[in-house]
This record gives structure tokens, sequence and C-alpha cells, in this order.
């Protein structure tokens, strides 16, 4: 016998350890969703102002959401399989458009980059940092403020 019983109960303790670990860093991943509120806040005050009925061309509601944002998040709903949807009207209630920004920013933000995020809110997922240093500088000083 090449290996001892201490050698195969350190591997099974290791491989025991080790199942223990991943489960905890699983159940910790999925408990603590990142917090975008405060993002959100600062985006909200730049964006309308915090009128819910604010309205700018095809952009509507507190985050000042576009048709296309709205078939944006649909999209990404349908292809996890799940069956919500929002509804142009949604773009009116705080609540739903802060879900969609949350939809959005899951696919083209999954490290939950907040200057990403902002840059992203004002110039889409392609945006250019030059083209949105404005924005992104208005937002931070209420999201810092």
């Amino acid at each position: 016998m090449i290996f001892g019983d201490s050698f195969f109960k350190k591997v099974i303790c290791l491989a025991f350890i080790a199942v223990l670990s991943l489960s905890a860093i699983a159940r910790v991943e999925k408990e603590e969703e990142f917090d975008w509120g405060p993002v959100m806040d600062a985006i909200t005050k730049v964006e309308s102002g915090g009128n819910a009925r604010a309205v700018c061309g095809p952009y509507v509601g507190v985050m000042q959401i576009s048709p296309g944002m709205v078939s944006e998040c649909n999209a990404i709903l349908k292809q996890r399989g799940s069956s919500k949807r929002f509804k142009l009207n949604d773009r009116f209630s705080k609540t739903k458009s802060r879900e969609m920004f949350v939809v959005f920013m899951s696919k083209y933000n999954p490290t939950n980059n907040v200057e990403k995020a902002i840059r992203m809110w004002n110039g889409g997922a392609r945006y250019s940092v030059r083209g949105t240093q404005r924005y992104y500088n208005k937002v931070m000083r209420h999201y810092n403020g």
C-alpha cells in the first residue's frame, strides 16, 4: 500500500473543508446583493430632481427611462426565462424604474462598478468616458454629498 490511512483521512478532511467553504461563500454571495440605492438616488436627483412625472422627449420618470430601455430590460428578463415584463407606464413608477436599473446593470455591469453604472446610464452600454464626464461629475456630487 503506497498511501496509508492517515493520507486518506487528510484528503477526506480537506475535501470536506473545501465543500463547506464553497457552500458558505455561495450563501454569502446570494444573501449580499449590491446596494444600488445610493447610486440610483444620485442619478434620480440629476435626472429629474425626484419628480416621477418628469418628461423630456421620450425619457420619463424619476430616472428618465426611454422606451428602448424598457424593451432592453424585457429582453434581458426573457433571456433569463423570467415571465416578468415591464410596461411603458412603469417608467413613471419610482420602484419599477429602480428595478429596470438593476436589471440593466445585472447584465451590462455584473461587477457592480459604480463609475461604469453612472456612465452607462448616461451614455449607454458603449459609452465614452469623455462624452459622459460632465454627467458623471454631477451624479458624483450627489453621490458623495
